[in-house]
């Protein structure tokens, strides 16, 4: 048995079903935003409502709930935040993830029984910035991603033993430092430092020289196009002894706009990495090949292990002209179990009777299941499901569990 503290893996959720679905696959946090002063204004984000269900749901089954307040305000967002942090005292999170100094003080005064963690936007780099921040009640610190491991072992030798630390290991990488950017604003007015990034890094670019206006010469291209600031996907699912060795609190997945199907796909994989190498690293070794085969399972672009381990080198360039790689299609999560043991399903995408489709488990397995048959909500039979969002009761074959993931081939 290794007896290395076990750390936290922390999965991110954009609403209150994919909350549940993280609990249920293995997270032993969550964050999550409110509808207001985050940074993911595009994803669906929490209402009070579903916030206060979320954080039951979670401390009921031992799971904390850490809320971001992470944009950097102006002087007419403070009213607007006072008044939230106020909402927040109420439904009692865990943890708020913050950025802005001035938002940090007024935390602690409104609301000082909740934990403060600063966010990776705070453009956390070096030891003194850690003690500084904990001098003032911080919790826990967010690395910046541009840190490589040996910056954080230093880092985690040069602060308080009850300073936690806290480094993204998996998703979705800026071009930006430690993600303020101003494309966004500079291009749409819509800024990316208080929520409502534009993605402009994904968008396809071309080469103008400015005695030849007009005339446009692609960097490197693919048959999609030509994305010069185009970001592979950090995993550090291979490295979980190093991650440990560094003395990193809590793993963070990215991906607060991302599916059910993705946030179990990668909380699964991790839980089970990270358990099996505190069992006995051999026998992560030896799962090895499943972790790979299911990390890759999901929506991503090419990986990368970013710049935990210095500078990349020249063949592993973290900005590319990759785009995304989908390997299945996500159907929809069993929310119920109907009378007949039909799953109850909100449908996502398309498929129909007779299709070969997969039950994706908490457990790890993945079986093979044929639709037996399709009945909308009153009863009726159908055929194929092609309505998104419409309410599904699915004869699967078996009883599935509440929480199961449907999905099928993405060529299917």
């Amino acid at each position: 048995m290794n007896r290395k503290k076990r750390p936290e893996l922390l999965v991110p959720a954009s609403c209150l079903e994919v909350l549940k679905v993280a609990v249920a696959f293995g997270a032993d946090a969550v964050y999550i935003g409110g509808e207001v002063y985050g940074l993911r204004a595009k994803a669906k984000n929490f209402s009070k409502e579903d916030m206060a269900e979320g954080i039951r749901f979670a401390h009921e089954h031992g799971v904390k709930v850490h809320v971001t307040v992470n944009i950097l305000a102006h002087n007419q967002d403070l009213d607007g935040v006072e008044e939230y942090l106020k909402e927040l005292k109420e439904l009692r999170p865990d943890a708020l993830i913050i950025a802005d100094p001035g938002i940090f003080s007024m935390a602690g005064e409104i609301c000082p029984e909740i934990d403060r963690h600063i966010s990776t936007q705070a453009n956390n780099t070096n030891y003194q910035t850690c003690n500084f921040w904990y001098q003032l009640g911080a919790k826990r610190i967010v690395t910046a991603r541009e840190l490589s491991l040996r910056e954080i072992r230093e880092m985690r030798s040069r602060i308080p033993a009850d300073l936690e630390l806290e480094s993204f290991i998996h998703g979705a990488m800026c071009i930006s430092y430690s993600g303020r950017c101003l494309l966004s604003n500079y291009f749409t007015g819509r800024d990316a430092n208080r929520g409502a990034c534009t993605h402009p890094c994904r968008w396809k670019y071309a080469v103008v020289e400015e005695t030849r206006p007009g005339e446009y010469m692609p960097v490197y291209e693919n048959e999609r196009g030509t994305y010069i600031f185009n970001s592979k996907d950090l995993c550090m699912i291979e490295h979980i002894p190093d991650l440990i060795d560094a003395g990193i609190s809590s793993y963070k997945i990215e991906g607060r706009m991302k599916t059910a199907l993705y946030v179990a796909t990668v909380a699964r994989t991790y839980r089970k990495a990270i358990d099996d190498y505190l069992q006995d690293p051999k026998l992560y070794e030896q799962n090895m090949p499943w972790y790979l085969e299911q990390i890759s399972n999901c929506t991503y672009r090419q990986f990368t292990t970013g710049f935990f381990y210095g500078k990349p080198a020249s063949e592993d360039q973290i900005y590319d002209n990759n785009t995304y790689i989908t390997r299945y299609k996500y159907l929809g999560v069993v929310e119920g179990i109907d009378e007949n043991g039909f799953a109850v399903v909100e449908q996502k995408n398309k498929f129909c009777v007779g299709d070969r489709i997969e039950v994706m488990k908490p457990n790890g397995e993945n079986p093979e299941v044929t639709v037996q048959g399709l009945f909308d909500a009153d009863g009726n039979p159908m055929i194929s499901a092609p309505h998104s969002k419409q309410e599904l009761h699915i004869d699967l074959g078996m009883q599935p569990q509440m929480y199961d993931i449907l999905r099928c081939p993405a060529d299917q």
